[in-house]
């Protein structure tokens, strides 16, 4: 028969243990759940491997996202013979052939750096003369992450990036809606009036009025994942699942798309909670990532397939590429134009437009521009916080007129 927790409390401290090294992974996990664990451990007893796991995973696991996480933690807990090798493979640098995708599941990372947090030694630091720097008037290293391009960012930055972004918000204001509300000013309500009169024997008395109904419109997002795009869509990407994952943002629905050679409708990976699971989901059902560019084709796809499922009630899309396409600009120009007259509004974000000599002068560019209602960059964090103030004004006509002088011959 199993001893109980409570008769041996090296168990109870190897379970608070691997319920820290579960937060540590990401999992919610309180001293609540660590409680109810040990309670419920030494009710179900240590007689199985089986039984104890399913026991830590009812009392530990409340999202499907976290059960790969979970198995990777339990896995290299719980006295498995390889599990410091396999914690050190996960985490010490591998040498991989140039373009060779990543197939390490992600929540084997996670679980390996929730482990070894702390039990690797930071290298010594050699001593040197202590050096006094006036900082006044230099930027901050928070400040310098957000200007930093996406293209000149190391891993460690990559990864501080990844967490700013997954803080951002993507506020858009209502859109009017077709039905209206009671109101005590605004147009006439002609049924709701009659319906009146007719309760009064055909008597009318004053109108009865209402205004439009506020209503919270579809977001649509069309990502470049070619190879010039490479280093930007990831983190673009990062930044959808972001909007798409939070509730009460002001959007209805987010649907994300991904084109390069064709077109990926990646919205139900989008909706996974783990970022990485998501992404690594998205790039499984993409199989043109970092290939080459049809933009043209991917947007007659989209207005033939997806436009009148996706684009209904004054939906906004955000058009994420380069505009360097080999196609035929004209077919280019107009699936653009049938895809803005279908929608709200088209904001076309570029990365190229960091660049202050920034000119039309590649066909696809050329195509698109006079077809988009805004243009905006996409090329670091603070490009992405600005976009927020872009959709929030009620009209384009700043936008209008830059795309103007944009267009204007140099």
């Amino acid at each position: 028969m199993s001893r109980a927790p409570a008769e041996a409390p090296q168990l109870a401290a190897n379970i608070a243990h691997f319920a820290r090294a579960l937060r540590r992974a990401g999992l919610p996990i309180g001293p609540a759940r660590i409680a109810d664990a040990v309670e419920a451990v030494a009710a179900a007893g240590f007689t199985e491997r089986a039984d104890f796991y399913w026991t830590l995973h009812a009392c530990f696991v409340s999202r499907p996202g976290h059960r790969a996480v979970f198995a990777q933690v339990f896995r290299m807990f719980w006295r498995d013979p390889r599990a410091l090798e396999t914690l050190m493979a996960a985490m010490m640098p591998a040498l991989r052939a140039a373009g060779a995708p990543e197939t390490r599941p992600p929540a084997e990372t996670r679980a390996a750096e929730a482990l070894l947090d702390g039990l690797i030694p930071d290298p010594p630091r050699e001593e040197r003369p202590e050096l006094t720097l006036d900082m006044r008037g230099t930027a901050s290293p928070g400040e310098r992450l957000r200007r930093l391009d996406f293209a000149q960012m190391t891993g460690a930055e990559r990864a501080a990036a990844e967490r700013m972004i997954a803080t951002l918000a993507l506020p858009v204001p209502p859109v009017p809606a077709r039905r209206g509300r009671g109101a005590a000013t605004g147009r006439i309500d002609r049924a709701r009036t009659l319906r009146r009169a007719l309760r009064r024997g055909g008597e009318l008395s004053a109108p009865v009025r209402e205004r439009p109904r506020p209503r919270a419109p579809n977001l649509v997002v069309l990502c470049d994942i070619s190879g010039s795009m490479t280093a930007y869509s990831r983190m673009l990407l990062h930044f959808v699942h972001a909007v798409a994952s939070r509730r009460g943002a002001g959007w209805a629905r987010v649907h994300a798309f991904t084109f390069g050679t064709r077109l990926t409708n990646i919205t139900r990976h989008m909706a996974a909670r783990d970022v990485d699971e998501a992404l690594a989901a998205a790039g499984a059902e993409a199989r043109d990532w970092q290939g080459g560019t049809r933009i043209g084709d991917s947007l007659r796809a989209f207005n033939r397939d997806w436009s009148r499922r996706v684009l209904g009630q004054g939906a906004v899309v955000l058009l994420v590429t380069d505009g360097l396409d080999r196609g035929d600009p004209v077919q280019l120009a107009a699936e653009a134009e049938r895809l803005r007259l279908s929608a709200r509004r088209l904001i076309w974000l570029n990365p190229l437009l960091r660049f202050d000599g920034f000119a039309p002068r590649a066909r696809g560019v050329a195509a698109l521009l006079p077809q988009v209602d805004a243009l905006c960059s996409a090329h670091d964090v603070a490009s992405l916080e600005d976009l927020g103030d872009r959709l929030s004004r009620a009209s384009g006509d700043g936008e209008k007129t830059r795309l103007i002088n944009i267009l204007k011959p140099r």
